[in-house]
């Protein structure tokens, strides 16, 4: 599989507040942007499955729902984690 409890740790341990804080807005949207990675890719070699074209434009928008709520109530975490994930709106 893919996405493995070590790889989740290390996610949230670099952009959360720690390997096991998984509450926190910006360790979610880490985890988010390397899942939507993962099935952009595949969706390059599988045109027609749309099931996980589904899925993945079900995580964009939980990923922008925690970008806005992110903006609304602290905008220098906001700031961070958009440059230091490289995303831009």
């Amino acid at each position: 599989m893919y996405l493995t409890s070590e790889k989740k740790e290390e996610i949230f341990a670099k952009h959360g507040k720690s390997a096991k804080d998984t509450g926190s807005s910006e360790g979610q949207i880490a985890l988010f942007t390397f899942r939507i990675a993962h099935l952009t890719e595949h969706l390059k070699r599988n045109k027609k499955d749309y099931g996980t074209q589904r899925a993945l434009i079900a995580l964009v928008g939980k990923r922008r729902s925690l970008l806005d709520y992110l903006h609304k109530t602290d905008i220098a975490r906001y700031r961070a984690i958009v440059k230091e994930l490289d995303l831009r709106k």
